[in-house]
């Protein structure tokens, strides 16, 4: 996978013209045949793309357990918990083998890759400052709360495998839950909200809900609505990471399906709650609301926990992408050596770094989330499955009722993503445009933060 690693390299005694033919990413299919050949003859019909790629990376789990350090180790369990072979690591190899093995595409991924998870990082850091100013009451410059984010994120990052992070996670999950358990319970017991866009309560008058948006509302500002749901759910751009630090790749249906049910749950339900509760004066995020200031704090002192470990984990997947480019496949990549972990030390760093000043460029969450959205989610979500989905049965899209209806489907899929790459791109820049020329705090900013 590693760019450094030079055409010709030999893998168990045998050559290949192309690093992305070697056995690490194919064994049984006979070379000569396009990768869309490949990928047909590994599965039936139906199903997802990403799926039908998992045998793939099924063939380095006896390789990778001969390792000082294994990657293979997680659960189906594990990775579900993540979710709340060797050589498709990343979604840089899924775009590679998904579009017709062209480098363009890996390359074109890898760069997305890292702007798409630095960024995140970086919302993440900005989420961290906004916990500490909140609980705090303001007690330190949000530079040095963002500093603390960072190093909290950097320090939690050194383990290499996401079966350690995934510890973590299960941590993480039942600290969320339990932040919106308390939100969803304070809000219900209190007599009214305390804050919304328009001013404090009962300023915009009583609370009130409705299904469409209020009068007043700009286009852009619904733009950036949807972009923000969409960053909710589209974690496919983990999924291969995942997946190749299974020890049985074919059981990620399970995490799937574990992760679904909970996201449907979570990005429904609790929302939806708290909407009625809260009405107009909801805000983002939505712990600001609570009239309590003992509420508030309560509540939203747990998403601390989430916030450093979900961005823990977009750094683990983003160092893993670098690490291999530098390290190939090198004893220094799967063994404890001082460089192998001074290489993995520098690179978490640099990560969280640059995520850093991230936040401070855009101190404002909902700028990320859009910008996210449209410039990258567009992409992993969208674009890239219904790209996949042409190549695995072009010329045979009609071939059925199913077969056509699943076709219909998908180019509806590369509809939306290009609808949210134009105009939802655009929305996310005016947003950021117009947050800079109002109230929005300046770039490294001593500015309070609380909600």
């Amino acid at each position: 996978m590693s760019s450094s690693i030079s055409a010709g390299k030999k893998y168990d005694d045998e050559e290949y013209d192309d690093v992305k033919q070697a056995p690490a990413y194919s064994t049984e299919l006979d070379g000569r045949r396009s990768s869309i050949d490949r990928i047909n003859a590994l599965v039936d019909e139906g199903g997802t793309p990403i799926l039908k790629l998992l045998p793939l990376v099924d063939h380095g789990l006896s390789v990778d357990h001969t390792h000082e350090i294994k990657l293979r180790t997680m659960s189906w369990q594990k990775a579900a918990w993540l979710l709340a072979g060797d050589q498709i690591m990343d979604i840089c190899d899924f775009a590679y083998y998904a579009l017709g093995q062209s480098r363009i595409a890996y390359e074109f991924s890898g760069f997305m890759l890292l702007a798409n998870n630095i960024i995140l990082i970086g919302f993440h850091v900005l989420t961290g400052a906004k916990v500490l100013n909140t609980l705090s009451d303001h007690s330190l410059c949000t530079v040095g709360f963002s500093a603390i984010a960072m190093v909290m994120g950097i320090v939690l990052s050194i383990p290499r495998t996401l079966r350690h992070v995934s510890f973590m996670s299960i941590g993480s999950a039942i600290c969320m839950g339990t932040a919106i358990l308390l939100f969803l319970i304070f809000a219900g017991i209190e007599e009214a909200p305390l804050y919304g866009y328009n001013g404090n309560y009962p300023t915009d008058g009583p609370v009130r809900t409705y299904a469409a948006p209020i009068a007043g509302t700009t286009w852009v500002q619904c733009m950036n609505a949807v972009l923000n749901i969409t960053f909710l759910w589209v974690p496919q751009i983990l999924f291969p990471s995942f997946i190749s630090e299974m020890e049985r790749p074919q059981d990620f249906p399970k995490s799937l399906a574990v992760l679904t049910a909970i996201s449907a749950f979570l990005f429904i339900v609790p929302p939806a709650i708290g909407f009625h509760y809260l009405g107009q004066y909801s805000t983002a995020p939505a712990f600001g609301s609570l009239g309590v200031t003992s509420y508030k704090k309560g509540s939203f002192a747990f998403v601390i926990v989430p916030t450093i470990i979900i961005g823990v984990i977009y750094a683990n997947v983003s160092a893993k992408f670098i690490y291999l480019r530098v390290l190939g496949k090198s004893r220094h990549s799967h063994s404890n050596t001082l460089i192998g972990w001074g290489v993995w030390v520098a690179i978490i760093a640099f990560l969280w770094i640059f995520a850093f000043i991230f936040a401070e460029v855009i101190p404002s969450m909902g700028d990320f989330l859009s910008l996210l959205g449209a410039a990258f989610d567009s992409f992993f979500g969208f674009i890239y499955f219904a790209v996949a989905y042409w190549q695995l049965h072009r010329g045979q899209l009609f071939s059925g009722v199913g077969r056509s209806i699943m076709s219909v489907v998908h180019a509806f899929v590369m509809i939306v993503g290009l609808f949210l790459l134009g105009p939802g791109l655009y929305a996310a820049v005016k947003a950021i445009i117009a947050d800079y020329s109002s109230s929005t705090t300046p770039a490294f900013s001593c500015a309070d933060l609380s909600i």
